[in-house]
């Protein structure tokens, strides 16, 4: 995950993660990759994370104000899975700020089957997390715990 920064060069397709050197890729293209930038913050590989959205609701708890709740559709020819949830990216003036955090999973079975892959998130006017999934189609509302 990175910000965008006019007329730079990320790497692809000759290097990977700033300037690790992608060596399958003939002929190399040393030029680029000296001046490569690495990303802002790492998000665990081949997680095929779609979708971002920053929190600026008002119904989850104040510590995801601002932060970053990130899609992971998955990777299908990896074991085990890697990605199938929806992970949370603190964010302070406006940088990435900490480490990930779990917040929606469950989207693999016990056999290893995808039960849903989460593909986009929204903010609801209410403050709720909505989450798109194309596997299960179906949209999550992500709400705080109701007291009992």
């Amino acid at each position: 995950m990175t910000s965008v920064k006019d007329g730079a060069f990320y790497g692809w397709l000759y290097s990977y993660y700033g300037q690790h050197v992608d060596t399958r890729v003939k002929p190399p293209r040393s030029d680029l990759v000296a001046k490569t930038i690495a990303p802002d913050y790492a998000l665990v590989a081949h997680t095929a994370s779609l979708g971002l959205v920053f929190y600026a609701g008002n119904l989850l708890p104040k510590r995801f104000m601002g932060g970053a709740f990130i899609g992971q559709h998955g990777s299908w020819n990896r074991q085990p899975r890697s990605g199938y949830k929806v992970i949370f990216v603190p964010f302070a003036d406006g940088h990435p700020a900490g480490s990930s955090e779990d917040i929606l999973t469950g989207f693999v079975s016990a056999q290893g089957e995808a039960l849903g892959r989460p593909v986009g998130e929204a903010v609801h006017r209410a403050g709720a997390l909505l989450v798109a999934d194309d596997v299960g189609n179906s949209i999550w509302r992500v709400t705080p715990a109701m007291p009992k």
